[in-house]
């Protein structure tokens, strides 16, 4: 690694391979050749599986529903500085109906405000990162409060109560303890708390301190006394994003209308998963999927990567199949656990099961036109950890959610959809508040 320029001192030139021995192997000089070489692929070398689907007996959704996020940390002036970040949800839904009125290409923005009049709920809160204290207490505790307050008091604890609805898997019949976590005052072991409990005690003798059940979630794991980093912050979004979607699952589900919960779709920004200590969620929530899929109340739930692994792979494999004009139908690609790890991963074998701890839904391609593709999420209910699952039959409510995509689409940006894209515009932090409001909101509180 050459040095680096400074005020004073030019940097190091990086030097070239061209005086390297190694570039007198005929396998070098081979692949140098290649790489330089412009010649494309005419044919796909991943072997992906597509499908053609054919829309014309599949009854679309009918109503949508969206959730996004965002955050943005602010540094306030002073030795040293503080730090604290904001952080946004939002929840929209929007009559698809209503969606097919709108040009694709130039959206009228009284038709966009009549779909989101009325239609949007969000959350916001903001976190102590660095050097803030409060007279309460230490960071850490600050935090794990927060936590414990933002969820019970927005929205009259809706969203609080969809952390205990999935946590104690309320519907079900029995009752259950929430999931086992890590004391956060002395990192014993909970067992789980008492069926619909807000607060318990550590068993531990020599502790014995109040646990909340957000503690059961598992912020404190990543923070440190008079410190936390920027991904508490993102975790809390994603936790957030998940709980949002799940409060109106959760009020359709005791709805008296039982065929509500199943025309709507629920669109959450990004793949549906939840890593590390957040994962333990993982289980309730496939189990919930699941018990509603044997009761024929099947829950159609997409997740849109626009960036990572999936979707540069899907990017450079796309032109090759169908549709290759508006006149051709959709076309889709389950992703096996075999095809990701050998194709999006390249791995030769992992340690787990692909998404076997993290993912309650699997991947799906999905050409909907010459110049628009998708990289979905969709669950199956139970993992399986065979390498040849899932098929197109596993995944909960595919034809529906098929049919109602090409609805969605927005021209705006690449593979939009406008649900999203709506949800967006509430859930951002550079323009609703923006930053900047925000940033002089932090120093004049920072004094």
């Amino acid at each position: 690694m050459p040095y680096q320029n400074s005020a004073r001192l030019p940097g190091e030139t990086a030097s070239k391979l061209g005086h390297l021995t190694v570039t007198k192997s005929d396998w070098v000089k081979s692949l140098i050749q290649d790489f330089e070489s412009n010649i494309l692929s005419n044919e796909d070398t991943s072997g992906s599986n597509w499908s053609e689907f054919n829309s014309s007996s599949i009854e679309p959704l009918k109503s949508v529903w969206a959730t996004d996020g965002s955050f943005v940390s602010i540094e306030a002036g002073g030795k040293p500085p503080k730090e604290v970040s904001f952080v946004k949800t939002a929840l929209l839904t929007v009559d698809r109906a209503k969606l097919e009125e709108i040009d694709k290409e130039h959206p009228h923005p009284l038709l966009l405000q009549d779909i989101m009049s009325d239609s949007a709920v969000f959350h916001a809160t903001v976190f102590p990162l660095k050097n803030v204290k409060t007279s309460l207490g230490t960071n850490y505790e600050a935090i794990r409060h927060i936590v414990n307050d933002s969820m019970k008091i927005d929205q009259n604890g809706a969203f609080y109560e969809t952390l205990k609805w999935i946590s104690y898997k309320k519907w079900s019949p029995l009752q259950s303890n929430s999931p086992s976590f890590g004391c956060p005052h002395c990192a014993a072991d909970i067992p789980g708390l008492p069926y619909d409990s807000d607060t318990g005690c550590c068993p531990n003798s020599n502790c014995g301190k109040e646990v909340f059940l957000t503690d059961m979630i598992g912020f404190h794991l990543d923070m440190d006394e008079d410190s936390a980093p920027d991904s508490i912050v993102s975790s809390y979004m994603l936790v957030m994003e998940h709980l949002m979607l799940f409060t109106a699952i959760r009020l359709f589900w005791s709805h008296s209308d039982s065929s509500l919960l199943s025309n709507t779709l629920f669109i959450k920004d990004g793949p549906l998963t939840l890593r590390s200590q957040y994962s333990k969620l993982v289980p309730p929530i496939r189990e919930f999927l699941q018990f509603a899929k044997d009761r024929n109340r099947p829950i159609h739930i997409i997740g849109q990567e626009k960036s990572g692994a999936f979707f540069d792979h899907l990017s450079s494999i796309a032109r090759f199949t169908k549709p290759h004009d508006n006149e051709e139908n959709i076309h889709y690609s389950v992703l096996s656990h075999d095809f990701v790890r050998r194709e999006v991963y390249r791995s030769p074998d992992l340690t787990n099961p692909y998404g076997s701890r993290t993912n309650w839904g699997e991947k799906i391609y999905v050409k909907v036109d010459p110049s628009t593709q998708l990289v979905l999420s969709i669950p199956t209910g139970s993992y399986d950890p065979a390498g040849s699952f899932p098929t197109g039959g596993d995944l909960i409510g595919l034809d529906r959610i098929l049919a109602t995509l090409p609805s969605l689409i927005s021209r705006k940006f690449e593979g939009a959809l406008f649900p999203v894209e709506l949800a967006n515009g509430i859930a951002s932090m550079s323009s609703y508040p923006s930053a900047t409001i925000l940033q002089r909101f932090a120093e004049s509180k920072g004094g």
